[in-house]
């Protein structure tokens, strides 16, 4: 009997498929990382804890961004990382600004007996009523 020259070939890799594109590059894992703490540090700032994370993803974007310039991969996330990181940083900041003005001008509220108390003079008080 003859042999069977029905058998599938062998497995021919996806990028070799069609013709004219590139093999796959390496990831660019300092652009995801900034991505991901810009995005969280966004989501956070207002709790004051974004400003940290924006400042992580920061530095990891600018560092990815060489990368991305000679491998050609992730050089949109390592931007988006910079730009949402340099948000949290400025949004929490700004939080944190805010904050303490409220505090500079409630402290006289801070020893109330009751809730009522003082919203009545927090009300007072930025009101100047």
């Amino acid at each position: 009997m003859a042999p069977d020259r029905t058998a599938p070939a062998e497995a021919v890799p996806a990028w070799t498929a069609s013709y004219g594109t590139r093999p796959p590059v390496a990831g660019n894992g300092p652009a995801v990382a900034a991505l991901a703490l810009g995005v969280t540090g966004l989501c956070t700032s207002v709790l004051l804890v974004g400003g940290l994370l924006g400042a992580l993803g920061l530095v990891l974007g600018v560092a990815a961004l060489p990368k991305a310039r000679r491998t050609g991969a992730g050089r949109g996330k390592a931007l988006t990382g910079v730009v949402t990181s340099l948000l949290a940083i400025a949004l929490s900041v700004l939080s944190a600004f805010l904050l303490a003005w409220y505090a500079q001008h409630t402290q006289e509220c801070y020893r109330p007996d009751s809730l009522r108390q003082y919203e009545q003079c927090v009300r007072q008080q930025l009101t100047g009523k």
